[in-house]
C-alpha cells in the first residue's frame, strides 16, 4: 500500500481552502457565515475487528483500520467543503476533526469550522482562492 492510502487533505488550489489556523495570510476575511460541518459514521467490520484483535497480541500498526479512518476523515472533510460552498464561502478557518465512538457499533468523525468568504489583501500578491 502506498502513502496515498494513508493520507488526506486538499490538493493544490482547492475551491474552498480549509486551514487549521485562525487567519489566512495574505487574505482579508470578509464575514463569518457560521459553522459548517461534515459528519460520517462508519460501522466496524467484523473481519477487521478480529484481525485487529490478533494484531494487538503482537503489536504493530492496524493498517486496515488506519485506511478506514483515513477514508472516513476524507469523507467528512468533503462534506464540510460541500457545506461551505453551499453557503458561499471559499475558506474554512480554525478547522478541526472530532472523533468519537458511536453507540459501540462504529466511529463518528466530524470535521468542523467556521465558513468564511476571504479575499486577497491589497498588495499581498496572494492569488485569490477559487470561488
Amino acid at each position: 500500500m502506498g502513502i496515498e492510502e494513508y493520507g488526506g487533505g486538499q490538493g493544490p488550489r482547492p475551491e474552498v481552502l480549509v486551514v487549521t489556523t485562525n487567519d489566512l495570510p495574505g487574505h482579508r476575511v470578509q464575514e463569518v457565515l457560521g459553522e459548517v460541518f461534515g459528519l460520517t459514521v462508519r460501522s466496524r467490520h467484523l473481519g477487521s475487528q478480529i484481525g485487529a484483535g490478533l494484531k494487538s497480541l503482537v503489536g504493530g500498526e492496524l493498517r486496515g483500520l488506519t485506511k478506514t479512518l483515513v477514508e472516513t476523515r476524507n469523507q467528512a472533510m468533503e462534506r464540510l467543503v460541500e457545506q461551505a460552498r453551499a453557503r458561499g464561502a471559499n475558506a474554512v478557518l480554525a478547522f478541526r476533526f472530532d472523533v468519537t465512538e458511536a453507540a459501540d457499533v462504529g466511529t463518528e468523525v466530524c470535521a468542523y469550522g467556521p465558513a468564511r468568504p476571504a479575499a486577497p489583501s491589497p498588495g499581498s500578491g496572494s492569488p485569490p482562492a477559487s470561488s
